[in-house]
């Protein structure tokens, strides 16, 4: 197939999408992306990448198109700016775009607008649009402290919902994706398939825990709003007096410096940041890892997503202490991998560390995480599952 990918952020953007496309590529088909200017998560448009440089390439057999955007900065209104021009810069590209593919595929995570370019494409063409919903919209700007009776919430509902109803085949990555279309977007007759996230190869290459005599425990990943890392902190400065306990925070994000802060007032030393690193390098943070933590906002519709960081830790073998509600909560459970206390408990975290750090049943739960990323996460499955769902609807 030619298949057109659309979505905001690519490589060298940390997003999966740039390992979906290549996969597809080596799979046998044509992929040409359609993607914005490097920014995320710095919030600049990367050097290499202004000036109008670097606006058609060819990146591991992909075909990348790159629209004008402008960087996601640090406040609401760059925020808002940055989504609102890729999609019109990008509906542009695709208004105007000759080449002639068989299907459309969105990956969308925020912002949903990142659908309309492949929307203004699929209807001038005539083709069919797959949509991989990522995030939900606009529950996330609920999330994100927009009231749900505001104007802003409810323009972006009809958007969202518009959006939604274009696209010809949705899949989700949270089983609990679907109850939400269904009873508040009013998605009632599209075909929705579950196809939950993977992790990338490295990932499941062999990853020792180091032995020592600390318990170390990581977070990777963004460290933004949602992600709540704060709850990571305000554990850490509960069981600050157990010096063989401690919290590497590996990432980046629109509230690192926030954390860096909290940790300082509370003078806490158990706590170490790296910031930003190559995927490259996430083996060796990870092969220090006794387990990996993951956090969200107490939030119900942030609860519905399955962040893909789980699909990593569990790819690596890793045991996984969670504060988070709805999907992980209820994952981690089933597969019994780890230990889960509800969205923003720091105090009951804490009590799950010291928990993890007593249990005989670091090994099992180890090898659980490992047998549920390959019986329902695996990249094979994922990317089968993916072309069969892009062959039918081109078909």
């Amino acid at each position: 197939m030619k298949i057109l990918v659309v979505c905001q952020y690519y490589y060298p953007e940390p997003f999966r999408i740039s390992d979906i496309c290549e996969s597809l590529v080596e799979m046998g088909h044509s992929v040409t992306v359609l993607t914005g200017l490097p920014n995320y998560p710095e919030g600049q448009v990367l050097d290499g990448f202004r000036n109008g440089k670097k606006r058609n390439e060819v990146l591991n057999g992909v075909k990348v198109i790159r629209s004008f955007e402008i960087g996601r900065g640090n406040n609401k209104l760059r925020l808002f700016l940055n989504y609102l021009s890729f999609a019109l810069s990008g509906s542009l590209k695709a208004f105007f775009m000759k080449e002639k593919f068989d299907v459309v595929y969105v990956n969308q995570l925020s912002p949903v607008m990142m659908g309309i370019p492949a929307i203004v494409y699929k209807r001038r063409h005539k083709k069919k649009l797959l949509l991989y919903c990522l995030d939900l919209w606009p529950d996330s700007l609920a999330a994100g402290g927009i009231k749900e009776s505001s104007t802003i919430y409810k323009f972006f509902m009809k958007i969202s919902q518009w959006i939604y109803n274009s696209a010809d085949c949705i899949a989700v990555t949270s089983s609990m994706f679907e109850e939400y279309f269904i009873s508040t977007l009013g998605v009632y007759n599209k075909k929705i398939h579950h196809i939950p996230q993977y992790a990338e190869d490295l990932f499941t290459e062999s990853i020792e825990v180091a032995k020592g005599d600390k318990y170390n425990f990581v977070f990777a990943g963004n460290i933004g709003d949602m992600q709540s890392v704060e709850t990571i902190v305000k554990a850490a400065n509960v069981l600050r007096e157990h010096s063989n306990i401690i919290f590497h925070i590996v990432g980046d994000g629109s509230k690192l410096e926030e954390c860096k802060l909290l940790s300082k007032k509370m003078g806490l030393e158990n706590v170490i940041y790296y910031g930003r690193r190559p995927v490259s390098e996430m083996p060796h943070y990870y092969g220090s890892a006794d387990a990996m933590l993951i956090t969200l906002k107490n939030n119900k519709a942030i609860s519905y997503t399955l962040p893909g960081k789980v699909q990593s830790y569990m790819a690596a073998g890793k045991p996984i202490i969670g504060a988070i509600n709805g999907e992980t909560n209820r994952v981690i459970k089933d597969a019994e991998c780890g230990l889960c206390c509800t969205a923003e408990n720091y105090s009951e975290l804490a009590n799950l560390i010291i928990q993890f750090c007593n249990s005989n049943e670091k090994e099992k739960m180890a090898q659980n995480s490992y047998e549920y990323y390959i019986n329902n996460y695996s990249k094979e499955r994922f990317m089968l599952v993916l072309e069969d769902t892009l062959t039918n609807l081109e078909g």
